[in-house]
């Protein structure tokens, strides 16, 4: 299958039922998440599987290794070089980049299958990824995520201590050109409160 062929919805708005604590989608648009590492993405998602689990959120495959308490087939698909090159030689990804020395992808059949079921689709990837997604699936929703200030992301992503010096480094100025590509989003959600943002996100789902 085709890029181009990744199925979008039709865009009409489906009503939410009321007294609803958290709604669930009924459409299939695809709706992707994106922003600078260190903003916390991963922490939303985790958070918006855990209040609206029927939204269904895509495994990306990565060759980088697991960091302490992520599981494979979780977090991610972790995958060596070799078997990486395949998956794009065999154009098995909707999209795929590098980052900080790895490589991250998101698998196109179990994607593709989901939206033509009908079921709400939920993408968590870099900034470069985004904008493939863009040009494959024009339909689809992006999201950015930014944080409240530059301080208190740079304090996130040292925070973190799992990665030397010199990644950090580079983490750090990728970070600065993935904020300035905040306009090519659809809208902007700043990461004050993961409640708030996945209620946000669930809301956006709806339209």
């Amino acid at each position: 299958m085709s890029k181009s062929s990744v199925p979008i919805s039709d865009g009409r708005r489906e009503r939410r039922p009321s007294g609803a604590a958290v709604a669930t989608p009924v459409h299939s648009r695809l709706t992707v998440l994106s922003g600078p590492s260190g903003v916390g993405k991963s922490t939303v998602v985790a958070e918006l599987r855990r209040v609206c689990p029927d939204i269904w959120i895509s495994v990306s495959v990565t060759t980088r290794r697991p960091r302490p308490g992520e599981a494979d087939g979780r977090e991610y698909h972790f995958v060596d070089d070799g078997e990486f090159d395949r998956l794009v030689a065999g154009g098995a990804l909707l999209e795929w980049a590098q980052f900080a020395g790895h490589r991250y992808g998101t698998p196109r059949a179990p994607l593709n299958e989901k939206l033509e079921a009908g079921v709400a689709c939920l993408l968590e990837i870099d900034v470069a990824g985004a904008r493939q997604v863009r040009r494959a699936a024009p339909d689809a929703w992006l999201v950015f995520l930014a944080p409240p200030s530059w301080d208190e992301l740079v304090r996130r992503l040292t925070g973190r201590g799992t990665e030397p010096p010199e990644v950090l480094a580079r983490r750090l100025a990728a970070a600065q050109d993935e904020l300035a590509a905040a306009a090519e989003f659809d809208i902007t959600l700043v990461n004050t409160s993961v409640q708030d943002v996945c209620r946000q996100l669930i809301a956006l789902m709806w339209q």
